[in-house]
Parts: structure tokens; sequence; C-alpha cells
């Protein structure tokens, strides 16, 4: 431990801590924009300046270590004024029409040049005009880069895939896809991590809510909602409302009132999807593969798994995500009980989810025979934008149900939505299909946690089964080196691309500098305990739709509308690349 001062405060900390974190230790506030503990400790944005008694240079409080004897003033007539004027050059080189940005009120930047009583600008400004594939669900605006590096660090360390790349230097230097290639035909994953931790809006989702105004208001256009199970841990957060009045009820009547028809829950098609899975997972069990099946429910997954270990695409899971279900048995089983024409359906999904995006406009994914399965996915954030934009009152809403029937639900549904959630709804189910009888609907609780790469055996019926679970893709590329040296066996592998799950996902609200998948994720958990069916095999609209349109598991129909071919399309990243201006 080292002694030292900071804005006359007298702490101790640990050698090596900087003096960043010795400061916040003791509630002493430095203002930061490019820093992420443990990831970006770079300096790169030089606010984080703080004065040292006897130093004649400012130091950058992020990765300047404490020492024995310092004494630090963060906020002396110096550091303020060296602050306002890096701000100020950075302003130069940004679009600073915050009206029309997505982060507009939810910015770094824009906090910091508040705070700093910036009101003029007297630089002259240099903004390099964006180019960029605006059809692509993940778009990055040059002109909003406040070259923090950020994007660059979390997907290199975090997600282990190195899309991002810093280009040029000195002043001149860029964010720009690594390798000179464009962004679709790099190997990004569509995870909307590098969006979820950019302090700008310079990186942000493919906006489509306008499609969703358009459809809502055509007529002859019948408007089918999905709301995916993380969604509604989350979306109270963009619109101010308090997390105990944001149940799911509420969430229902919100989305009712921006004019859709029929407002479903993807938690149906979670506990259809294990149905296939988990009956898949019994006949896959039985060939003594060598290596295990992959759950293939995240689609960022999916493209992380093709483009670096493509030789596993065939242990992956044929079940279609449980957003892609959904949309092909509501334009056939659904439109047929109500008497829709299903080329009339625009099915839309509300996700936490960038890839959810790539994954529904895929040729392959038109199996009900009316166009795609799934119109548009938008994420929680459009969501948000979308209540605020039709001014919904979202705190006085009395609490609405779930359409039926592709509304009714279980507990193991709703977990899908935190890490770990899907392998214990599929344990849950393939206990009672061995056994004949359901567990106890907490006995697979253990797998519930937010370390990155988790292992368990359960014995069911006599026979262990050997399970993995990881979440963010620099664990499970961990994970699959360990399994193909020969070093780990699993007999089956939850993988979700996000940290945290899908409660974590790159589409979902954002708060710089916060990681909210773990308060998210033990509010699908609450309403799992609350609800009256836990096991996906009792839910009766799936058993009702079995009985009526699918016949059983597996069934011709169910490979038909409910399996896929991850053959059926490649990744781009083995094209030459091309080099671009970005």
């Amino acid at each position: 431990m080292v002694n030292l001062t900071i804005d006359g405060v007298e702490i101790s900390a640990a050698q090596n801590t900087s003096i960043l974190e010795a400061a916040k230790s003791v509630n002493i506030d430095i203002p930061t924009l490019c820093y992420l503990k443990d990831l970006n400790e770079v300096g790169a944005c030089r606010i984080c300046m703080v004065e040292i008694e006897g130093d004649d240079r400012l130091s950058a409080a992020c990765n300047t270590p404490v020492a024995e004897g310092l004494v630090i003033h963060t906020n002396s007539t110096r550091v303020i004024e060296a602050r306002k004027v890096n701000i100020e050059l950075t302003l130069a080189e940004h679009d600073y029409s915050c009206p029309v940005c997505v982060r507009n009120g939810n910015c770094s930047l824009q906090t910091l040049a508040s705070d700093l009583s910036i009101v003029e600008q007297p630089y002259e400004r240099h903004i390099r005009a964006p180019r960029w594939d605006k059809a692509f669900p993940l778009i990055r605006d040059s002109s909003r880069c406040v070259k923090c590096w950020r994007c660059v660090s979390v997907c290199d360390k975090v997600q282990s895939l190195g899309v991002w790349d810093i280009k040029r230097l000195g002043n001149r230097a860029t964010v720009g896809v690594a390798a000179g290639a464009t962004i679709a035909q790099s190997n990004c994953s569509l995870c909307g991590q590098c969006i979820t931790h950019c302090p700008t809006g310079a990186l942000k989702e493919r906006d489509d809510t306008e499609k969703v105004m358009d459809a809502i208001a055509d007529p002859d256009t019948v408007v089918l909602v999905q709301i995916a199970p993380a969604v509604r841990a989350a979306w109270s957060e963009g619109v101010g409302l308090k997390k105990e009045k944001a149940t799911v009820g509420r969430l229902v009547a919100a989305v009712r009132r921006l004019g859709v028809d029929y407002v479903f829950d993807t938690d149906f098609s979670a506990d259809l999807t294990i149905m296939e899975e988990g009956s898949e997972l019994l006949e896959y069990l039985q060939k003594g593969e060598k290596y295990p099946m992959f759950t293939s429910c995240c689609p960022g997954w999916v493209r992380f798994l093709k483009s670096e270990y493509p030789q596993l695409t065939d242990n992956l899971s044929t079940a279609k995500s449980p957003q892609q279900m959904f949309g092909a048995v509501a334009k056939t089983y659904f439109a047929g009980k109500a008497g829709i024409d299903p080329k009339k359906i625009f099915c839309l999904s509300i996700m936490p989810c960038l890839a959810k995006k790539h994954e529904c406009a895929l040729p392959q994914m038109n199996d009900a025979g009316a166009g795609q399965d799934v119109d548009v996915v938008i994420t929680t954030r459009e969501l948000d934008r979308l209540l605020r934009l039709c001014h919904v009152d979202v705190a006085s809403l009395d609490e609405e149900e779930f359409d039926k029937p592709l509304g009714i639900s279980t507990g193991a549904g709703v977990i899908f939505g935190a890490t770990g959630g899907v392998m214990e709804a599929a344990l849950r189910s393939a206990y009672f299909l061995v056994t004949g009888t359901n567990p106890d609907p907490d006995a697979f609780s253990g797998v519930r946690s937010m370390e990155g790469w988790r292992e368990a055996t359960y014995t069911i019926a006599n026979t262990p089964v050997r399970i993995a679970i990881a979440n963010g893709l620099g664990n499970t590329r961990k994970l699959i080196e360990a399994v193909l040296r020969g070093d780990a066996a699993y007999d089956f592998v939850e993988i979700m691309a996000c940290p945290g799950g899908c409660v974590g996902g790159g589409g979902q609200p954002i708060e710089d500098g916060y990681e909210h998948a773990g308060d998210r994720a033990p509010i699908l958990y609450s309403i799992d305990k609350s609800m009256a069916l836990r096991f996906s095999h009792e839910n009766p609209a799936v058993l009702e739709l079995y009985s009526e349109f699918l016949g059983k598991p597996l069934s011709h129909r169910a490979h038909e509308l409910l399996h896929t071919d991850h053959h059926a399309w490649e990744m781009p990243s083995s094209q030459r690349p091309v080099t671009v201006e970005v």
C-alpha cells in the first residue's frame, strides 16, 4: 500500500493502482472518454488529466500508477483548461449535429462538453464525410468517431475477432475495418458490443423504425409483433420507467399502443425450440459424435462459428432460433387459425440483438412461403425510440396480456435471455423426455452465473450428461480450442455471443461505462420463478401446435418449418478484401 493525497483527501491505495481508480475509491470523480477498465487504458482522449505537485506535465489518471507521497489535484485551473482544450479539439473533428444523432442525450462527449461549459467552438472544423454500406445491420459514422479506440479493444480483447483496426498515423489516425476489407466482407459477428461500448454515436444499428411505421399505417397489412425475453429486462431503461413499474404486462400495453394488430411472445417459440432442440439432442447423443452438439439460438455465435471454425458447422443444432421459428409458425399455423392471408402478415421482431437483423434476411428463412418469415427486426433501443416517437406514456398504462395462442409461454422460455438459460430450459425438458417425470424446476440452477466459461455434469436416468456454457466470443474461442485439442469433452454446449447473454446484447439500452447484464438476468429468473408453468413441454399452446399442425417434434413438417441448413449460406470473410476509405 502507498499513501497519497487527492484533492486534499489522504488515502491509501495498492501499488500499481491507477490514479483514476484510487480517486474513485474515495468518490472523487475524474472524467474520462476513452477509458474502459482493464480493456482500454490507453490515455488517448487526455480528458482524465490531473496535476501532480512537482511535475511540470499533466498526467493521464487512467494509466498513471499511484506512488508514495503523491499530492494530486484533479480540478486545478490547469487541469480544467487542458480538458476544455482537448474537448474543443475533439469537437473540431466531430459532427456535433446532436439532434439527429441516436445518442443525443446519452452521449459522453455531449455530457463532457456541457460539464466543461463549452458554449463556443474556437477551432476550425474539419469533418471527414462518412462512407459506409448503409444496408449492413451495423453502421459506422466516421464523422462522429472520437478516436477513443474502445471499439478496437472490445472487439479484440473481449470478442477476439479483431474486426476493427487503427488506420493511419498521427492526427490522421482513425478506425476502419481490419485488412482493408469492407464491413460486409469482414468476419463481424454482429454482436454489437462495439456499439454498446462506443461513447458517442459513431457506431449504431441500422434504423428500421420507418419500415415499422409504414407497415402499421398500411390498412392492408396485419402487423404481428414478437418480443424477445431479454427485452423485458431492459426496455424501461430507454423510456425512463422505474424497474418496479416495468412489468411484462405494461410492455405489452406499450407495444400495442403503437398500433400493431397482435402482440405475441418469443418465449412461446423458445419453448418450441426446446421441444425440437431437446429431441434433436437425444438423437445426437445416441450417435456418439466426437464433438458436442452446439445450440443454434444465437445468430451472432452462428456467424462466429461459420467464419472461425467452419469445420464444426455440422455440430450446430439444426433448430432455428426462436425468432425464426416464430415467423414460420405465425405465417402458417396462426395465419390459418386466424383466417389471415399469410402474404398480408408483417412479422416484426423486437430483439436485444443486431445479428437478428441479418438472420431474418437470409434467403432460406422463408419456409412459410409468404416472403421472409420475419420481415423486420428492431432492437430494444429502436423500440424505445418508437415509444417516444408515438408519445406513449408508458408509466400510466394498465397492464395487458399477450395475444393468444402465440403469447402463451413458460418460465423456461423466459430465461432464454440470460447466459445458461437455454441450457437450463433444455435440461428441464430433457429430464422429462428421458424419465417421463419432471425434475425440480430449479434442479439445474447451478448453470446460472455471469462467468464466461463454465461446465457441469448432470446425471439423467443414470446417464451422465456433460454440458458447458460460454458467453462472449473470447470465452467461446477458448472453449472451442480446448475441445479441438481434446482438453475438454462435452455432450451439449450453449453459446451466446454477448457477455451475459442476450440481456447484455448489442441492441440493448446503453449506459456508458456500466455493464447491465448482471442486473438484468435476475429479472428474468424472477419472472420464471413466478410463473405457473416452468417447463417448455407443458406449454399448452405448443402442445396444441403439435397436435393440430406439426404432429410431433422432428416430424417432416417440423423439419420443414423449424429447422435449417447452416450450410445454405456462407460468411464473406473468405472473399478477397477491397480497400475503402472510411
